[in-house]
C-alpha cells in the first residue's frame, strides 16, 4: 500500500425524473430530471470547483450516474475518461423495482428506509449484501489506485453501504444516513485502516435556496 491515502471522493448523481421518484427504481435505468439539472447548476459548479485537479473518474452502470458526471464536467471540471465501475451499482430490489412507495406503507420496516438491511427483496439483494459487495469493491479499487485520488458517481445505497465499510459498523447502521443528491462523501483509505472525511457534504448549496437566487435573478432583470 502506498504511503499516501487513497482518497475516494463519493457522488451521489441527480435527481431523477418526477415519474420515477413515486415507485421503488434500485437498477432500473431512469433517466435524471431534466428541470433539476438547470436548478442544481450551483451544486454542479461548487463540486467541479471543490473535487480534485487529478483524480481517475468511475461510475455506475446506470445512465444517471454518468450524465451527472457529465453535467459536472460542463460546468468546469476538466473532463476525463469515465470507467465504469459495476460493483458501485444501487442496490438490486428485485421483483420490487417499480413497485410504487405507497404500497410500501404498510410494510414493516426501519426509519428511513422500505426494508430491513437483512431482508432480501425476491430475486434482488440485501443491504447487508450491498455492504460486502461494495466493500470488496474499495478494497480492490484501493489497491488498483494505492495513493491516488478516485472520484465515483454512484448511488445512495452504494454511499451508505461504503461509509459502514469503512466505518466498520453493520448495514444497519447505514441506513440511518442522510445521502442527498450531489453530495459528497470522502474516504480514505490509509495504511493503517480507513477514515472517514466527510459524509453527504451538500458543499453549502442547496436546491431550494439556489431557486430562490435564482427567482430573485429574475424578477430584478424584468425591473
Amino acid at each position: 500500500m502506498s504511503d499516501r491515502p487513497t482518497r475516494f471522493w463519493l457522488i451521489r448523481h441527480a435527481l431523477v425524473e418526477e415519474a420515477a421518484r413515486q415507485y421503488i427504481y434500485g437498477i432500473l435505468d431512469v433517466p435524471l430530471s431534466e428541470p433539476d439539472l438547470r436548478a442544481a447548476a450551483p451544486s454542479y459548479r461548487a463540486l467541479a470547483e471543490r473535487l480534485p485537479g487529478e483524480a481517475s473518474w468511475l461510475v455506475s452502470p446506470l445512465s444517471r450516474t454518468r450524465c451527472t458526471a457529465e453535467a459536472i464536467f460542463a460546468a468546469g471540471y476538466k473532463a476525463t475518461t469515465l470507467t465504469v465501475e459495476p460493483d458501485l451499482i444501487e442496490q438490486n430490489m428485485g421483483r420490487w423495482q417499480g413497485v410504487p412507495h405507497s404500497e410500501f406503507l404498510s410494510h414493516p420496516h426501519p426509519p428511513f428506509w422500505p426494508f430491513s438491511a437483512s431482508e432480501v427483496p425476491p430475486e434482488g439483494e440485501s443491504m447487508d449484501q450491498v455492504r460486502d459487495r461494495v466493500g470488496e469493491a474499495l478494497e480492490r479499487l484501493t489497491d488498483a489506485f494505492a495513493g491516488q485520488n478516485v472520484v465515483a458517481v454512484s448511488h445512495g445505497g452504494t454511499i451508505r453501504a461504503a461509509v459502514a465499510h469503512a466505518m466498520g459498523a453493520p448495514a444497519a447502521a447505514a441506513l440511518h444516513l442522510s445521502i442527498q443528491n450531489l453530495s459528497l462523501t470522502v474516504l480514505e483509505r490509509h495504511a493503517l485502516g480507513w477514515r472517514v472525511v466527510c459524509v453527504n457534504d451538500t458543499l453549502g448549496v442547496s436546491r431550494g435556496a439556489s431557486e430562490r437566487r435564482e427567482a430573485g435573478d429574475r424578477a430584478r432583470s424584468a425591473r
